[in-house]
């Protein structure tokens, strides 16, 4: 767990709730601290205080979910409605309002945590070249880490989790981003295509992740067969589309 506040006082008092409960806290005083320490130590909830000076919480925000999968809890102020309702639209899982009693957030964490792990899966699975280790939320290749975007560790969820079965665009849209989204055909390929790269395909060929032409996608790892989306580019070309 790991809490980000500027005042020491909220810390403590966070730290001292979630201890009592058995959990392990850490704490950041800024932002850039609380980005290199989410890094290195993967918590499984991150509380993260709005209103913090220099880098703010929804600045920390913005690159948390560009590159992290982790539930995210926001501290607000009570003055503070139109940056909560920025965060929770950014993908924040949910708000608590300072002063707030310790049994609620210690209630409020537990059902973001449930939300978080429901259905979630375990152990390692093999991926074309790559290694995914769903306990840890981690992908290799090679032996070294691949960077992955809070999205595409959830398309990749999606797809493990769905083996074998056509996935509809508006599906996948829907799951991953919201069904704002469900129409957004030409933004899924995007992503899907760099999923491919992330996993170690190369640019003309689809991996284990195959297009059902004017359907959505199916998951096939088992099938490591290359396949072409088109002919193999040339030199200057474009990549081909996902």
């Amino acid at each position: 767990m790991l809490v980000a506040d500027d005042q020491p006082e909220i810390t403590k008092l966070v730290s001292l709730t979630l201890e009592a409960e058995g959990f392990r806290v850490m704490a950041a005083f800024d932002g850039p601290s609380a980005l290199a320490q989410l890094s290195e130590a993967n918590p499984d909830v991150l509380l993260l205080d709005i209103m913090m000076p220099g880098m703010s919480g929804i600045d920390v925000l913005r690159e948390v979910r560009e590159h992290h999968p982790v539930p995210v809890i926001l501290l607000s102020a009570r003055s503070s409605t139109a940056s909560v309702s920025e965060g929770l639209n950014l993908g924040a899982d949910d708000y608590v309002t300072k002063p707030f009693h310790p049994l609620e957030l210690g209630a409020r964490i537990r059902a973001v945590m449930r939300r978080s792990r429901r259905g979630m899966m375990t152990g390692l699975r093999q991926v074309g070249t790559a290694q995914v280790d769903l306990d840890a939320r981690v992908v290799t290749r090679g032996g070294s880490p691949v960077r992955m975007s809070r999205n595409e560790w959830l398309l990749l969820e999606l797809f493990l989790a769905n083996e074998g079965r056509i996935l509809l665009h508006h599906e996948i849209l829907s799951h991953v981003w919201g069904p704002e989204y469900r129409d957004e055909v030409a933004y899924l390929r995007l992503w899907i295509g760099q999923l491919r790269r992330k996993l170690g395909v190369a640019a003309w060929e689809e991996g284990a992740i195959r297009t059902v032409q004017g359907l959505g996608y199916v998951f096939d790892p088992q099938d490591q067969v290359p396949r072409m989306q088109s002919r193999r580019p040339r030199r200057g070309d474009a990549a081909a589309p996902a």
